[in-house]
């Protein structure tokens, strides 16, 4: 069950720090009245600033393509606000991470996968036109006890049971929900795909899955994003993110 928590829309945050600076109790000096009352009409003319920015403007396109540009440990840095990595199971599947893409990510990355003739003038017009959207990634993992072979219950000739690869789609077994704060939502496009390790000569193996969400970048207006994760064996996962930190 989903962890209980008290959320404030940023609509009754403004009016409580409106009603502090104009009611009589509060005596606190004017500069510090000053300042209270520039940060509400902030928070009131700027609902979604707390989260990430959407549209980009050119300037964070730029911003974007010389982050990813730079190919070294800053890169990598930058991107462990978006990708949470997580602890393996006592059983069931491995849910080894979940990434949180947003528009600003997505640009740095397409720039990080480029390495010689490609310019920011290039990267403005790769995005410039593109419908901006969140990406979120769950990334799965077989385990001893959730591995790539299953167990058939033994027919009426047989005393032991029949040993079976994993459906490829096994992925579609597991329950994914994604909350912008406390409101669920449901994705634009959500697909999945196997993942498989093959020798240089021998055969591929099952190893695992990733699932992708896809939402639009406006469809989050909260400063916080949660996805949860029901496996069909093992513990539940769930896994937040703090938009205020994201670009």
């Amino acid at each position: 069950m989903r962890r209980s928590a008290i959320f404030f829309p940023r609509r009754n945050r403004a009016t409580i720090l409106t009603r502090l600076i104009t009611a009589e109790v509060l005596f606190v000096p004017s500069s510090f009245r000053r300042c209270l009352a520039f940060f509400t009409a902030a928070l009131l003319l700027s609902p979604f600033s707390l989260a990430y920015q959407s549209p980009l403007s050119e300037e964070s396109i730029r911003e974007a393509y010389f982050l990813g540009q730079r190919h070294d440990e800053s890169f990598a840095s930058f991107l462990g606000k978006y990708i949470r990595p997580l602890p393996p199971p006592k059983t069931g599947p491995y849910i080894s991470s979940v990434t949180f893409f947003t528009p600003f990510a997505q640009v740095a990355q397409l720039s990080d996968g480029h390495i010689g003739n490609y310019s920011a003038q290039q990267a403005q017009l790769d995005h410039r036109g593109q419908e901006e959207v969140v990406e979120i990634f769950v990334e799965i993992q077989l385990t001893s006890s959730y591995g790539p072979l299953v167990a058939v219950p033994a027919g009426s000739h047989s005393s032991s049971a029949t040993l079976i690869s994993r459906p490829h789609d096994f992925w579609r077994d597991f329950h994914v929900q994604i909350f912008d704060g406390d409101q669920t939502l449901s994705p634009s496009d959500y697909h999945g795909h196997a993942n498989y390790s093959c020798g240089r000569y021998g055969p591929c193996f099952l190893t695992g899955a990733t699932l992708e969400f896809d939402f639009p970048a406006d469809a989050f207006i909260s400063d916080s994003a949660t996805v949860q994760i029901d496996p069909p064996e093992g513990d539940p996962v769930s896994v937040d993110f703090d938009l205020s930190t994201l670009r």
